[in-house]
């Protein structure tokens, strides 16, 4: 092939790539660009932490991440004790004793996996006072969900939530890893749900990397702030250890225990205009 043949291919190469970005840039990009997980830096000396702009849309769905009624000049001084339990090694029920010891609520993020496998527990949640959300029924991303594949896993584990305990499940969701995307946070508030972030959580979920107790409640007692949600793993060994100690000693300081529901905003259930 002489060189102008080879000028005619690229140039054609060049126009057909040219093409597919621009005929395709939406579904292309705004597929990942609408992915998103879930962080907050944390801020010491008990201050709020504040929202990143990169998330700040969430508010439009009725997200929470800390309480909005209150701040750090309130005179009431509440914290909002979460749990996201998938199942049960011994800790969950550890966990529960300290709640009815201390006359604690606490909000329970569960999936289907303990509510087949740990029936009676998911039961003394209920009944002990505590509200229990949505985690979807098996933890699966739904980042990368449509709107049918994630109100199909929401309504999985509602559906087996009330034969269990004859009640219509909370709607409290709570996305796994903390990833979401805006259509998640669209589809959701439409549907009647409220979607709870949080505004600490520390690493406590890997059962093999646990840290010592001592530094564990430093660590939390440190980034304390009012109307904070504190997100745990009830399947922490760590957590079941210090956890008497850690509401102890948040009552101390003035802080009340609140349950999530208190702070559902009162358009929650309204769908989006």
């Amino acid at each position: 092939m002489n060189g102008f043949g080879k000028t005619k291919r690229l140039i054609s190469f060049l126009f057909a790539a040219l093409f597919l970005l621009f005929a395709f840039p939406v579904s292309a990009f705004a597929e990942e660009n609408d992915r998103y997980s879930w962080y907050c830096v944390h801020v010491k000396e008990h201050r709020r932490p504040p929202l990143d702009a990169k998330l700040s849309f969430i508010e439009q769905y009725n997200a929470v991440y800390l309480d909005p009624n209150v701040n750090e000049t309130s005179e009431e001084k509440v914290v909002y004790l979460t749990f996201d339990a998938g199942y049960e090694n011994g800790n969950v029920s550890k966990i529960l004793d300290v709640l009815k010891e201390e006359d604690v609520p606490g909000t329970f993020f569960i999936l289907k996996n303990l509510v087949c496998k740990n029936p009676e527990l998911v039961k003394r949640m209920v009944e002990e006072g505590h509200l229990v959300g949505n985690h979807t029924a098996h933890h699966k991303d739904m980042s990368r969900a449509d709107d049918a594949a994630l109100m199909s896993e929401i309504q999985l584990l509602e559906a087996d939530y009330q034969a269990l305990t004859g009640q219509e499940m909370p709607k409290f969701y709570r996305p796994p890893e903390g990833r979401f995307s805006q259509s998640n946070l669209q589809c959701l508030t439409e549907n009647g749900y409220q979607t709870v972030f949080w505004s600490f959580a520390y690493p406590d979920w890997d059962n093999n990397r646990q840290m010592p107790a001592e530094k564990a409640k430093k660590i939390i007692l440190e980034n304390l702030h009012n109307g904070a949600i504190l997100l745990l793993h009830p399947t922490s060994a760590t957590n079941a250890a210090i956890l008497k100690q850690v509401i102890q000693e948040i009552k101390n300081q003035g802080f009340r225990f609140g349950r999530i529901d208190e702070i559902c905003m009162s358009n929650a259930n309204d769908p989006i205009s």
